[in-house]
C-alpha cells in the first residue's frame, strides 16, 4: 500500500496540508491540487485515489466527479461540508466511492484511504484489524478472530463486511437495511440490532466493552477496529 499515488484537490490550505502530512506519514505519495482545473490537469499523471472537496473555487466537485468517471475508474472519496443525507447519495450515486463530511478525523480519512485502496485490490486481498487479531477474507467468505474461524450466517457476514470497508464510518439503521436487506425489504429496521448483537458475541472479547462494532445512541453503528498496515 505504502508508495500509492494520491491526488488531494481542497482549496482550504490548512486542511490539505494537514491531510497531506497524514497521508505522507504512512508514506502515500500526495499532490495537492486547489481548483478543479488543477485537479483535471493533475489527473492525468495518474493517481491511485483521489480526495476530492465538492466546494472548489471555478467549479463543483460533481462535476470534476463526473468527468473523471468518465475516463477512469480511481476511487474517489468525496470530502465537503454537506452533511444532509441527499447531498451524500447524490455523491455517491455519480460515482464517488466513500464521502466524509467536515469537519474530520485526520485518522480517521487515513483509515478510509486504506480500507478503499484495499477493496480495489481485488477480491483475494483479506483485510486484517488489531494486529491481526479480526481478520476478513472475502474470497473465501471467511472471518478469523485470534485465529479460529468465527461463524457468521451470510446476512452477518456482509453487515460485517460493509461496516468495515468504512472504518469510522457512521451508518444509520436505516441505511444498513437498504444496503445489507434491500430497498424492498419490509421488516423493522431494528432487526440490524440483533445482527449486530449477534456479530459481537462471535467476534468482541467483551460485548460490554466493543473494540470493533460501537454504538452510536440514536443515530446507528460504526466500526472502530484499526487497519493493519500491508
Amino acid at each position: 500500500m505504502k508508495g500509492r499515488k494520491v491526488l488531494v484537490v481542497e482549496d482550504e490550505q490548512k486542511i490539505a496540508e494537514i491531510v497531506k502530512a497524514y497521508l505522507e506519514k504512512e508514506q502515500y505519495q500526495v499532490v495537492l491540487a486547489k481548483t478543479g482545473d488543477e485537479a483535471l490537469t493533475a489527473f492525468k499523471q495518474g493517481f491511485d485515489l483521489i480526495i476530492l472537496d465538492l466546494m472548489l473555487p471555478d467549479m463543483e466537485g460533481e462535476d470534476i466527479c463526473q468527468t473523471i468517471r468518465n475516463d477512469s475508474d480511481v476511487p474517489i472519496i468525496m470530502l465537503t461540508a454537506k452533511s444532509e443525507e441527499e447531498d451524500r447519495i447524490k455523491g455517491l450515486g455519480i460515482g464517488a466511492d466513500d464521502y466524509v463530511v467536515k469537519p474530520f478525523s485526520p485518522r480517521e480519512l487515513v483509515a478510509r484511504v486504506k480500507a478503499l485502496l484495499r477493496r480495489v485490490k481485488g477480491p483475494k486481498e483479506f483485510v486484517s484489524f488489531n494486529k491481526k487479531d479480526l481478520i476478513i477474507d472475502s474470497a473465501r467468505f471467511e472471518v478469523t478472530k485470534k485465529g479460529e474461524t468465527v461463524v457468521l450466517t451470510p446476512t452477518e457476514f456482509k453487515l460485517l463486511q460493509c461496516i468495515a470497508d468504512h472504518p469510522g464510518q457512521v451508518y444509520t439503521r436505516l441505511q444498513l437495511v437498504n444496503i445489507i436487506l434491500g430497498y424492498d425489504f419490509e421488516g423493522y429496521d431494528r432487526t440490524i440490532d440483533a445482527h449486530i448483537k449477534n456479530i459481537r458475541h462471535k467476534i468482541e472479547d467483551d460485548q460490554k466493552s466493543p473494540v470493533y462494532l460501537k454504538t452510536v445512541y440514536g443515530v446507528g453503528y460504526k466500526f472502530v477496529g484499526i487497519p493493519d498496515e500491508d
